[in-house]
């Protein structure tokens, strides 16, 4: 039996092209979820690697889709070897039923997390770089007029709560910028 599996993990995400291309792929059956690759919580992955059997085969969209780093991507796999199945991984025409398919997984694994973990450090360079030159101070920039509204709210009397909703700011927003002295 073929299986698919589709996961997104945002809501701004569409799972009909990955659901489009497991039909295509002639699954038997097709299972999705929406998680994070992060999440410790994805039921329908668990669930799917539970009932596989000898013989069945668990197809997925892309690599990224199954799992978060090679070491997640090697347990699965050899969970589903395990059970006697196989991995198809549609956008790269990989099949682990045969030993090259096999080695090119493990390869592709390493590669994709060495990707993800160079993508990472330079997006902390950057981010260094940008506070040193005093461009960067991380989230999204507090609105000072909002801020001057919810002091003066807060100086005739209203309590904090509710001078930072009347201006449109949340609490924490508040009192960081009071820390940094920006008020």
């Amino acid at each position: 039996m073929r299986i698919g599996y589709a996961r997104i993990s945002s809501v701004g995400q569409n799972l009909e092209s990955q659901l489009s291309a497991l039909r295509d792929a002639s699954c038997d059956r097709i299972r999705e979820e929406k998680a994070s690759a992060k999440s410790m919580n994805r039921r329908e992955l668990e669930a799917v690697l539970d009932w596989l059997s000898d013989g069945d085969t668990l197809v997925v969209t892309k690599l990224d889709r199954l799992a978060r780093s090679t070491k997640d991507l090697l347990d699965i796999a050899q969970r589903i070897e395990d059970k006697g199945a196989g991995l198809e991984i549609l956008n790269i025409q990989l099949d682990t039923s045969t030993p090259t398919g096999k080695l090119m997984l493990t390869m592709l694994g390493a590669i994709a997390q060495f990707e993800r973990e160079l993508m990472l450090e330079r997006q902390a360079e950057g981010i260094a770089e940008a506070k040193r030159e005093g461009k960067y101070r991380g989230g999204k920039p507090i609105d000072q007029d909002k801020l001057r509204n919810a002091q003066r709210l807060i100086d005739s009397g209203l309590s904090v709560k509710a001078a930072v909703k009347s201006a449109g700011l949340s609490r924490s927003m508040y009192y960081k910028a009071k820390s940094e002295g920006r008020l």
